[in-house]
């Protein structure tokens, strides 16, 4: 789809002068010329494209439809029409849901009990996240088949720059279209594309026409797209910012852009610069292969409550143990471990400390996240318990007498 206007009349649906804009069929890679209508004229499909800037843009975002459900369907046919939950029992929470479950208000994040209250016939599946990293590495292959420049947000999505594609004389929205057919056919896994101009407004419309979508956000009609849109639309605004930009009078995009940029500074700190640019419609990061790992991290949810101080340690020790393996198999140390705890009500505390000299090892890890739960531990009771570990760098960079442990 192109960015849909209130009544579903599709903003620059056409081309200078009245003619139809360019098109594209996402069933038969038909490219119609210049033909008006609905419908594909080769082989009558509805799932037909059209935008002015159609064939121009070259940044995309690529996201698999509620990926793991979607992995579980494939290989169980008998799910095909069921609600299928991917979550971790009655204690645990909503790793995914398909689109069936959603209709009945099953989102991701939510406790499992809650989401089958809303949906008691849903079938719920324990993740399995070997198979899903396993098809995640098929889906990225058929991405590097395409362009090398692909920069993974998660084991089910990634940016792609197509320029190259464009400058070879093909039209970049016709091989993401084949792209995710190929997806499609080859691993029986369905995927939404959002065609623009930059990062953040790929990854936005790779949103609006899901499952099996194809967005665009075009240049010409950027500003006019996001000014109605929420502000929580934009990477970063989470609840708390979402809320605090609501308490100042700033509901939407449009009325963030009534604020100076000095102004958003001031207020919300380095975020207000990212908040001024992507409210015009600007974002310059580019796509990056070699984006790195941020953090590396391991959590579990609890069976049942637990505020005994020595089950919560014992809790934490394998966790740090993950992390050492995942650290040391991706050659990384990290300067800063974190905890991550949940409370019964659902209230979750993130703490942190800075450490002297970097680490990989899961005893260093232990021992510097046991002392911040010693500091939580004092009579709550806790159903998620996680640690981490930030501010990473190549261990193979770090001088060895500056490692600890």
């Amino acid at each position: 789809m192109a960015v849909q206007a209130p009544q579903g009349k599709a903003m620059g649906d056409t081309a200078g002068g009245g003619a139809a804009a360019p098109a594209l069929c996402r069933d038969c890679l038909t490219l119609p010329a210049g033909t008006p209508g609905d419908r594909c004229p080769a082989c009558g499909s509805p799932r037909l494209i059209r935008h002015p800037e159609l064939h121009a843009l070259t940044i995309a975002h690529i996201d698999c439809d509620a990926f793991y459900a979607t992995v579980e369907k494939r290989d169980n046919p008998a799910l095909a029409k069921r609600p299928v939950i991917i979550g971790g029992g009655q204690r645990g929470v909503v790793a995914a849901a398909c689109y069936v479950a959603r209709v009945y208000g099953v989102r991701s994040a939510m406790p499992v009990y809650k989401a089958m209250e809303r949906c008691p016939d849903a079938v719920v599946i324990r993740p399995d996240m070997a198979k899903y990293a396993a098809v995640g590495r098929q889906v990225r292959a058929l991405m590097l088949d395409l362009t090398p420049l692909v920069e993974p947000l998660s084991i089910d999505e990634a940016f792609l720059d197509v320029g190259a594609i464009a400058a070879g004389g093909e039209s970049p929205a016709l091989a993401l279209a084949r792209l995710v057919l190929t997806i499609e056919t080859r691993l029986g896994v369905t995927a939404s594309i959002g065609l623009s101009y930059n990062k953040f407004l790929a990854k936005t419309a790779s949103d609006l026409d899901k499952p099996r979508g194809f967005a665009v956000i075009g240049r010409a009609d950027a500003e006019a797209f996001l000014a109605p849109r929420p502000v929580g639309t934009i990477h970063g605004v989470g609840k708390a910012l979402d809320t605090r930009l609501r308490r100042d009078g700033i509901a939407t995009i449009g009325d963030l852009r009534k604020v100076d940029e000095a102004t958003l500074v001031r207020r919300y700190g380095a975020i207000g610069r990212r908040l001024f640019r992507f409210a015009r419609g600007i974002d310059n990061r580019p796509v990056d292969p070699s984006e790195e790992t941020k953090s590396v991290s391991s959590e579990t949810t609890l069976q049942r409550d637990i505020s005994d101080p020595a089950a919560l340690a014992r809790l934490l020790k394998p966790l740090c143990e993950a992390v050492a393996r995942r650290m040391q198999r991706k050659r990384l140390v990290g300067r800063r471990v974190t905890l991550k705890l949940k409370t019964g009500d659902f209230r979750t505390l993130t703490r942190g400390r800075l450490l002297v000299s970097p680490i990989d090892d899961a005893e260093s890890l232990y021992r510097a996240a046991l002392a911040l739960l010693e500091g939580e531990t004092d009579g709550r009771a806790f159903r998620l318990i996680g640690a981490g570990l930030e501010e990473l760098s190549d261990s193979e960079t770090i001088p060895p007498d500056l490692l600890s442990g």
